[in-house]
This record gives structure tokens, sequence and C-alpha cells, in this order.
């Protein structure tokens, strides 16, 4: 499966990529949000509702290809959490062109598209990495992270169930899960979702703030 991403946006893009890397997107918190997804199961153990590839694509992933594709994504990670965001991106680029099964890779990469304010192409990489980890939060996160930044808090909401059933001890998924029903204008499940982003880390002030607002 090729990226997605036309490489003529890069050029373009570049310029945005040398400020500081932050992750702020619509007064959305996402302290929680890192490009090592080690909880991440290894490519060798990718899941069956992994999507099929073609079978060129099948051919074209050897085993080397992987263990350069891991090398690449490593180097990335490292580059981003610098905050060169440019390299990193590259250096994501090669991981999927060298392994459209890498979730680790496509995970970053969604991170420094949503940074940018690139949400199309972010929710295009964390729908990917999702499909080969339907059992894991952090993309449901991500993606509605970006949904929410899009106006689309539906679909928001939908991640964001499915992410708490996910992982129902992630604070950062009640947290953002009570922004998009109080958005929604549904106080109840709001106040839930914030009372129990409270409950596992009672300093959380977004959380507090948000429990405080609706009347929780």
């Amino acid at each position: 499966m090729a990226s997605p991403f036309p490489e003529r946006s890069l050029a373009r893009l570049r310029q945005i990529w040398q400020r500081p890397f932050v992750l702020a997107l619509m007064g959305i918190a996402l302290c929680s949000c890192s490009f090592d997804l080690g909880s991440l199961m290894p490519e060798k153990e990718k899941p069956q509702e992994a999507p099929k590839a073609t079978a060129a694509a099948e051919s074209a992933v050897s085993a080397v290809n992987v263990s350069e594709a891991q090398a690449h994504t490593a180097k990335a990670q490292s580059l981003a959490k610098s905050g060169e965001s440019a390299a990193a991106l590259d250096e994501f680029n090669r991981a999927v062109g060298l392994d459209p099964y890498n979730a680790q890779a496509l995970y970053g990469r969604a991170l420094i598209y949503q940074s940018t304010n690139q949400h199309d192409f972010a929710i295009a990489d964390f729908s990917a990495a999702s499909g080969l980890n339907p059992q894991k939060a952090e993309p449901l996160l991500g993606r509605a992270t970006s949904y929410l930044a899009l106006g689309k808090v539906k679909e928001a909401a939908a991640d964001l169930d499915e992410a708490s059933e996910a992982d129902p001890h992630n604070a950062q998924v009640w947290t953002t899960r009570g922004q998009a029903y109080e958005r929604l204008g549904d106080r109840a499940k709001a106040a839930a979702s914030y009372t129990k982003a409270v409950s596992l880390r009672p300093r959380d002030d977004a959380a507090r703030s948000g429990l405080a607002r609706v009347g929780g």
C-alpha cells in the first residue's frame, strides 16, 4: 500500500515543521500521546484484522524490508522527540514505504501531521494504525482528536467510546471523551467521563474544569 500523502506536499510543509514540535489542537490536551508505541504489537504479530495487501505489496514486504522499516521508525521517533519534525517525517515515510503494516510508523507520522493541523492526513494514518491494532486505544484517541479539530464531534465520540472500552484506565481518553460529549450537549455522559478521568488522574485540570462546567 503506497503512502496516501503526495510528495509534493512535503516541500510546502517543511517551513511549518521548523518551529518547535507541539501537540496543540483546539485546546484539546494530549499529554498522554507519545511517538513510542511500545504497547503496539510487533509487526511479526499482526492481527488477522489487518487490511489485505495486493499480491505485489505482499511480495515487496520482505523480512529485510520489515527490519529496515523498524530501524527507520526508531530513528524517526528519536528525531521527533528532539523536535526535528521534517526529518522525522522523512524517516516515517521511508518506514511505511518499506512496510505498509508498520503501525508505529503510521501512528508517529499521524502525530506529525496532526501537530501541523493536517488532520485529514492524520486521520488516514490513525485509521491505518487502528486497523492494524484494533485493540489499542492510542490510534483511536489520536483520530478522535483530529475529528474534534475538524468539528466532527459525533465521529470523535464514537472513537472515544471504543477507546474507553479498549483501555478503561487511560485518563486522557476519558477527559477527551468528556470534551466530546460536552460539545454534543450530553452533560450526563460528559460528567461521567470527566469523573472517571479525575478518579484516574486527580490533578487533571482539564477534567476537573470540565466537571465543574457540566455540574458533575
